[in-house]
């Protein structure tokens, strides 16, 4: 493999909704993902960790996504959903006994690891979620709005601790997001999808 092929290659993916869609991510990039509501976005994503059922080609590091055990395989291309899944407790019991990051890196208190699943709001379940993503060490990280439910300092923490895990691990990194200015802020460069393709 030479020194400038992929991290993520996606070549004519397609499923009931996505139609042909083929992209490359470098390693240590983040692209951002643009398009209108119901343009099949998370689709996309959904179906690069092969949670939806679909067909074309998708390597990692060269190597065939079929080839790889799927549990391994969504671990190391890790999927942030707009609505994270809880099966535990509390949030600390999601995570391994000596995770890269903290919850004050996303401006939690530590004790909030200890603290029942359901007190917790929709915007601190989605800072505990990215870090639990983040725990797994992925060579792509895919980020399904990972700020939509907190505010602006919040937003911000949440891409500069993205930004500082690419520069520690070279991960690759699919970010959708609807603002046009957060895309400016952390993408390399910005995709745009409508009805089910890329523009």
């Amino acid at each position: 493999m030479t020194q400038s092929s992929p991290r993520l290659l996606v070549r004519k993916l397609s499923s009931a909704v996505l139609h042909e869609v083929s992209f490359e991510l470098a390693a240590g990039e983040i692209v951002c993902l643009r398009g209108p509501s119901g343009a099949g976005k998370s689709r996309l994503l959904r179906a690069i960790c092969d949670l939806d059922e679909n067909h074309g080609e998708v390597r990692l590091d060269g190597t065939s996504r079929e080839s790889i055990e799927a549990p391994r395989w969504r671990r190391l291309a890790a999927l942030l959903p707009a609505e994270s899944t809880w099966w535990e407790d509390t949030p600390g019991a999601h995570f391994p006994r000596h995770p890269p990051y903290s919850p004050q890196d996303l401006g939690l208190g530590a004790a909030i690891l200890s603290q029942p699943m359901a007190r917790l709001s929709s915007g601190e379940r989605q800072r505990l979620a990215l870090l639990r993503v983040l725990a797994l060490e992925p060579r792509v990280v895919l980020l399904d709005e990972p700020t939509s439910n907190l505010d602006a300092e919040n937003g911000r923490r949440t891409e500069l601790l993205v930004r500082r895990h690419v520069d520690a691990t070279n991960a690759s990194v699919l970010w959708i997001t609807h603002d046009a200015s957060q895309a400016a802020r952390v993408g390399r460069r910005t995709l745009t999808m409508d009805a089910g393709t890329l523009a």
